[in-house]
C-alpha cells in the first residue's frame, strides 16, 4: 500500500463518520449481539482471517529487506529466488484470504441488513393506524435504508478495520523497533503531520457532503411529491411551475457548488498528504542510509523501514477515526431500536379465539373512545418535528350503542367530524375502544384473532386506494389464490369486466399509482370487486359513492348492491338517498347517536335526520 492509497484511506474513514458525543448503555450493547449472535461463527472466522492477513501485511515488507541484503552480500540467486517465492507466495495467500473475508465481509453485513429490515417492517406493520397518519412516509423509509445500511457497517467495515489494524499497528511497530527504534520514533514524531490535516480536512468534508445530502434529500421529497398524480395536478391547477422549478435549481446549484468545493478540499487534502509522505520517506532512506552507510544498519534493514512506514500510517490514521466510525453506527442502531421500541397499541391476546361460523351479528354497547395521543404512537424524529404534539386524549365518541343482526344494514349519517369514520374503524380494530365493547357474533373483536377478523370484514373507503401494479395483483390482495375465472366473475359482478377486458394487458394493466390511471368510480369499483374476492361476511362501506358524479355513482351503487346482498353491512352515506332501504338509520352527532331509526321512522319524526334530507334535496334539486 503507497502513501497515496494511505490518503486516501484516511480522507475515507474521517468524511464518512459522523461523530456523536452520547454514550451508550450496555443494554445497546446486548441489543446488538442480539442481531449478531446468530452469525457468531462467520464473525469469528471473518475475525481471525482479518488477523492473519494483517500478519501477511507485515511479514512481505521484511522479506523484501532479506532480498535486498542478499543482493548486497552477495548470496547465491538461489536464495534471492527462495525469498521471491515467499513473496509471491504471499502475495497469492493474500489474495485469496481477501476474497474469503470480503465474501464473509459481505454475508454478515447483508444478513444483517436482511434481519434488521425485515424486524423492523415487520413491527411498523403491527403499529396501529395513528402511528401512519403522523410519521412521515420518507423519515421511516430511512430508517429501513440509511440507517440499516449504517448499521450493518459495524460488522463489515469498522469492526475487522479496528482488529486489523490494531494488530497490523502492533506488529508493525515491534518489527521496526527491532530494525531501527531511532527511526521510528521519527515516524512517530511526524504522525501528528500526517494525520492532524486528516482529521480536519475530513470533518470539513463531512460538513459539506452532509449538507450536500440534506439538499439531495429536499430535492427527492419535492420530486416525490410534485411528480405524484395529485401533486402535479395541484401544481399546475395553482399556475406555480416557474416556483417550483426555480426553487429547484436553487438547491440544485447549491449542490453543484458544494460538489465543486469538495473536489478541491479533496485534491487540496491529497496533495498535502502525499507531500508529507514523500517527505516523511525521504527522512527513512536519508536517516537510514546515514546508518547503513555507517555499517549500524543493513541496506535491507533501511527498505523493509520505508515499505512498513505505510504499514504504520495506514492504521494509526484509521484508527484515529475509528472512535468516530464506531459512534457512527451505534447511532445507527439506536435510530433502528427507537422504531423497535414504539409498542403497537393493537396486540392479539394470548389464547385469542376465531370468530363463530356463520352469519355475523355487529354489536356496539356503550362505546368511548378518543385517538391516542403522538408520544404513544410516533416518534419526533419520524414527524420531523422538535417536539411532539402534546395533544390527544380528547374523548370524540360518547357512549355509542347499536346492533346490526345477520344479514342486516346499519346506516350511519351525520356532519362531517360527527365521527362516523371512527365509529367504523373500530370494527376492523384500527383502534380499540377506551371503553364498551365492539362484538362480532357475541364476541369481543379483543379476544378474536386479527385474521379471523380480517377474513370476516370487508371495507371499501371513500379513496378507492390501490398499489401502483396490475389489476390482478390488487385484485389478488384479498385472495392470493384465486383463479383467473373467479376474478372475471368478481370483476363481473362489480360492473366493470367489459372496462378490464378491452385494456391492452386485460388483468395485467398496471393501474398507476393509487390507480389514478382508472377513473374515480372505476377505481371504487374495482375495490368493490377486491371486497367480492374476499367474500366478507360483514361489509363497512365508508363513504364509498362520495366525490362520483351520477354515472359513475350508479354504476358503483349496483356493484354495491351485489357486495351487501346477504351480509351484515355498516354504511357511511354522505347521500342520504342511498340508503332509504337500510333497515337501522343512526344519525350521528358530536360522536354520539342523537336519533335512531328507518327513514320512514325519521322523515315523521323531524329531527336532524329531517333536516339533513331536506336541506341535500334542496341542494340537488338546484343542481
Amino acid at each position: 500500500m503507497d502513501m497515496e492509497t494511505t490518503a486516501w484511506m484516511s480522507l475515507y474513514h474521517v468524511t464518512n463518520a459522523q461523530d456523536d458525543k452520547r454514550s451508550f448503555s450496555v443494554a445497546t450493547f446486548r441489543r446488538i449481539w442480539a442481531f449478531a449472535r446468530p452469525h457468531r461463527v462467520r464473525l469469528a472466522q471473518y475475525l481471525t482471517l482479518s488477523v492473519v492477513v494483517a500478519v501477511l501485511a507485515v511479514v512481505t515488507p521484511v522479506l523484501a529487506g532479506r532480498i535486498v541484503d542478499a543482493i548486497v552480500n552477495g548470496s547465491s540467486y538461489e536464495v534471492v529466488l527462495a525469498l521471491a517465492a515467499v513473496i509471491a507466495g504471499i502475495a497469492i495467500v493474500e489474495a485469496g484470504l481477501g476474497l474469503v473475508t470480503r465474501w464473509l465481509s459481505a454475508s454478515i453485513g447483508e444478513d444483517l441488513i436482511l434481519d434488521l429490515r425485515t424486524t423492523v417492517f415487520d413491527h411498523v406493520q403491527r403499529m396501529p393506524i395513528a402511528f401512519f397518519t403522523r410519521t412521515r412516509t420518507g423519515a421511516l423509509v430511512s430508517r429501513l435504508n440509511n440507517d440499516v445500511i449504517g448499521a450493518q457497517r459495524a460488522f463489515s467495515d469498522t469492526l475487522s478495520s479496528v482488529v486489523g489494524n490494531l494488530v497490523t499497528l502492533a506488529l508493525t511497530l515491534v518489527v521496526m523497533i527491532s530494525l531501527s527504534w531511532q527511526i521510528t520514533l521519527l515516524a512517530l514524531v511526524l504522525l501528528p503531520v500526517f494525520v492532524v490535516p486528516a482529521r480536519r480536512m475530513g470533518a470539513r468534508l463531512a460538513r459539506l457532503e452532509r449538507e450536500a445530502a440534506n439538499h439531495n434529500a429536499t430535492m427527492s421529497t419535492q420530486m416525490t411529491e410534485r411528480f405524484s398524480a395529485p401533486g402535479a395536478t395541484l401544481v399546475k391547477l395553482f399556475g406555480r411551475p416557474a416556483h417550483e422549478s426555480a426553487e429547484f435549481a436553487t438547491r440544485a446549484r447549491r449542490v453543484r457548488d458544494i460538489g465543486v468545493r469538495t473536489a478541491m478540499v479533496q485534491t487540496v487534502f491529497l496533495t498535502a498528504l502525499t507531500l508529507v509522505s514523500a517527505l516523511a520517506l525521504a527522512v527513512v532512506y536519508g536517516l537510514g542510509g546515514f546508518y547503513a552507510l555507517r555499517g549500524e544498519l543493513d541496506a535491507g534493514s533501511v527498505v523493509a523501514l520505508a515499505l512498513l512506514l505505510t504499514r504504520l500510517y495506514a492504521p494509526l490514521t484509521a484508527l484515529a477515526s475509528a472512535r468516530v466510525e464506531v459512534m457512527s453506527a451505534l447511532v445507527s442502531f439506536e435510530r433502528v431500536f427507537e422504531v423497535l421500541d414504539l409498542k403497537p397499541l393493537i396486540t392479539e391476546k394470548p389464547g385469542a379465539r376465531s370468530v363463530p361460523d356463520g352469519p355475523v351479528a355487529v354489536e356496539f354497547e356503550n362505546v368511548r373512545f378518543a385517538y391516542p395521543s403522538a408520544d404513544k404512537v410516533s416518534l419526533a424524529s419520524l414527524e420531523e418535528v422538535a417536539v411532539l404534539d402534546s395533544r390527544g386524549g380528547v374523548e370524540v365518541l360518547h357512549d355509542v350503542s347499536f346492533r346490526a343482526e345477520p344479514g342486516q344494514v346499519v346506516a350511519l349519517v351525520g356532519s362531517s367530524g360527527a365521527g362516523k369514520s371512527t365509529i367504523a374503524s373500530l370494527l376492523p380494530r384500527l383502534y380499540d375502544v377506551d371503553s364498551g365493547a365492539v362484538r362480532l357474533s357475541g364476541v369481543d373483536v379483543r379476544d378474536l384473532t386479527a385474521d379471523s377478523v380480517r377474513e370476516v370484514l370487508g371495507m371499501v373507503t371513500q379513496d378507492g386506494h390501490l398499489f401502483h401494479e396490475s389489476i390482478r395483483s390488487n385484485l389478488l390482495l384479498a385472495q392470493p389464490g384465486a383463479s383467473d375465472e373467479e376474478l372475471w366473475e368478481v370483476l363481473g359482478r362489480a360492473r366493470l369486466a367489459d372496462l378490464v377486458a378491452s385494456l391492452p394487458d386485460g388483468l395485467d394493466t398496471v393501474v398507476g399509482e393509487r390507480g389514478y390511471r382508472l377513473s374515480g368510480g372505476e377505481r371504487q369499483r374495482l375495490t368493490i370487486a377486491r371486497l367480492l374476492l374476499a367474500k366478507p361476511r360483514v361489509v363497512i362501506l365508508d363513504e364509498a359513492t362520495a366525490h362520483l358524479d351520477s354515472t359513475s355513482e350508479a354504476a358503483v351503487q349496483a356493484a354495491l348492491g351485489e357486495a351487501l346482498h346477504g351480509r351484515t353491512a355498516v354504511v357511511i352515506a354522505h347521500r342520504l338517498s342511498t340508503i332509504r332501504a337500510a333497515d337501522l338509520i343512526l344519525v350521528v352527532e358530536g360522536g354520539r347517536v342523537v336519533e335512531r331509526g328507518t327513514h320512514t321512522d325519521l322523515l315523521a319524526a323531524g329531527g336532524r335526520y329531517e333536516e339533513l334530507y331536506r336541506t341535500q334535496f334542496a341542494e340537488e334539486a338546484r343542481a
